[in-house]
């Protein structure tokens, strides 16, 4: 919310530098009061450090004592304001705020940093050779992402994406992009800190930071460019809540696509064939075929809907299940989900169709099929849901394969298909998303991905490898199936021609 006490209490940036943070033993961030260091937050009208209201309260007992009532967190950047119980976004004119949490991150970050250090030289002390080079390999070629404050969600994302082989290349070999409106256009963009809405890139951004987390010897790198665009482009976005990765994942994806229209391709296997199509659609877009039938007089309608990614359902028959499998008991497999998915159900009367043969609304049936694959196919497995007036989280666990998904039957292929186009195939697991954590507004997201047929845990700064008994344990969120045999094939022109054929026929 817009908090109208900032102005009076935010004090500014130097203050809180030299009074606190360069004064005192910050490594814990340990109440003032309790000495406790779970869930600190620094007043920012006089730097005390107290504890939040779940463990002692001593931050809300101070700001209400002393009527300071604006705290930061000193893990996670939000601001609270206790007069208006709520959770701050907005700022002084001189950036007071930003200007706090900027330093705040520094100062964690080199923190952060130096435990990193220290544990791995520990580490790497009781390890053998061979374990000591992997773990540097790690440093070297795998920095994390920084948390800004509650945003795992991007940085899981941004994880998975860069692990993508094909699509991280095309941002590898892009040119800075051109603007192509606004004052700026024609002009490279190199900083977007100050740009108006019409003139920011993100694809400029997605490109310097992919290359980043490629180039970078640090251990972590800050996406806080990345973040100011997102939330100038998306308001949903600003702030420092949890948000949900599958949205911001559907959110930058859309806005790439728009931006990268007509782009050139660095690449000649990745060259879209018009200027509709763009490294996100040849990548990740397929075709969904929904075929609906009359129940009164039988006639079939067809359409055909373009796709980056698949919401499917965890069946209702397995949200009951224990979590984790046990002998003899039924465990939901990946492949029951993409069968609930498609399989022919009746329309509720709300629903009924309107039949263009009996011309009026009819009972009638509907049923997915899947059209053309894409390369990488994004499944989204539907884990909150609306209980009565409360999202909740289906915690199933969900059993999927790391190689050779199959997928073939529940695909529409036609024996006059172009072969090299509509090819169905067998797909490899590259990435995961992972949401810990029992509600929709919390918790915390990381990822797994796969790179040179090593498996690694990103999960924020900290980067790791791990064995594929982990990747198959965890509850996946999303999950990105890279196929065997992909093929460069364009959606939009797919979709265009075979929706024509369903009209004349």
């Amino acid at each position: 919310m817009e908090c109208p006490h900032v102005l009076n209490y935010v004090k500014g940036y130097e203050f809180v530098c030299n009074k606190k943070i360069k004064t005192e033993n910050i490594q814990n961030w340990t109440c003032s009061v309790c000495r406790s260091n779970k869930s600190p937050w620094m007043c920012v009208t006089c730097c005390q450090v107290g504890c939040g209201r779940y463990v002692n309260g001593h931050s809300k007992n101070h700001c209400e004592d002393v009527t300071h009532p604006i705290c930061i967190s000193c893990d996670n950047y939000s601001v609270f304001c206790y007069k208006c119980d709520e959770f701050v976004v907005n700022d002084t004119k001189t950036g007071g705020i930003q200007q706090i949490r900027s330093y705040l991150q520094e100062v964690n970050s080199a923190l952060h940093d130096r435990k990193a250090k220290r544990d791995a030289e520990s580490c790497e002390e009781n390890q053998p050779p061979r374990k000591r080079i992997t773990s540097n390999s790690v440093k070297a070629k795998f920095p994390g992402l920084r948390n800004l404050g509650n945003t795992c969600f991007m940085n899981a994302v941004l994880q998975s994406l860069s692990n993508i082989q094909d699509f991280c290349g095309y941002f590898k070999q892009l040119p800075a992009v051109e603007l192509r409106s606004g004052k700026s256009a024609g002009k490279r963009v190199y900083n977007t800190r100050n740009l108006k809405q019409d003139d920011l890139s993100l694809a400029e951004e997605i490109r310097k930071t992919l290359c980043s987390l490629w180039r970078s010897g640090e251990m972590a790198i800050s996406p806080e460019e990345l973040f100011t665009i997102m939330s100038k482009l998306f308001p949903r976005f600003r702030g420092y809540q949890q948000q949900d990765a599958h949205e911001f994942m559907r959110y930058l994806l859309d806005r790439l696509h728009t931006e990268l229209q007509g782009a050139p391709c660095p690449s000649t296997h990745w060259k879209p064939s018009n200027g509709k199509s763009t490294i996100v659609t040849l990548i990740f877009g397929g075709l969904l075929l929904s075929e609906v039938v009359c129940l009164k007089c039988s006639s079939v309608f067809k359409k055909i809907d373009p796709f980056l990614d698949l919401s499917i359902d965890i069946p209702v028959k397995f949200r009951t299940r224990s979590s984790k499998s046990k002998e003899g008991s039924t465990v939901c497999h990946l492949e029951d989900c993409i069968q609930s998915f498609t399989e022919k159900e009746e329309l509720a009367d709300s629903e009924h169709y309107m039949c263009t043969e009996c011309k009026k609304r009819r009972p009638s049936t509907k049923k997915f099929w899947l059209r053309c694959l894409p390369n990488v196919l994004c499944l989204h497995l539907k884990r909150f849901h609306w209980n009565s007036y409360l999202r909740s989280k289906i915690d199933t666990y969900v059993r999927f394969p790391l190689k050779n998904l199959d997928i073939n039957s529940f695909v529409l292929h036609n024996k006059e298909d172009d072969s090299e186009n509509f090819k169905p195939g067998l797909y490899d697991l590259v990435a995961v998303v992972v949401h810990q954590g029992s509600g929709a507004g919390t918790g915390h997201y990381i990822a797994y991905a796969l790179h040179e047929g090593q498996w690694y845990c990103f999960n924020d700064s900290t980067v790791t490898c791990v064995e594929e008994s982990t990747i198959l344990k965890c509850k996946a969120y999303l999950l990105f199936y890279a196929s065997h045999t992909p093929v460069e094939k364009d959606s939009f022109v797919m979709a265009e021609r075979l929706q024509t054929e369903f009209s004349t026929s």
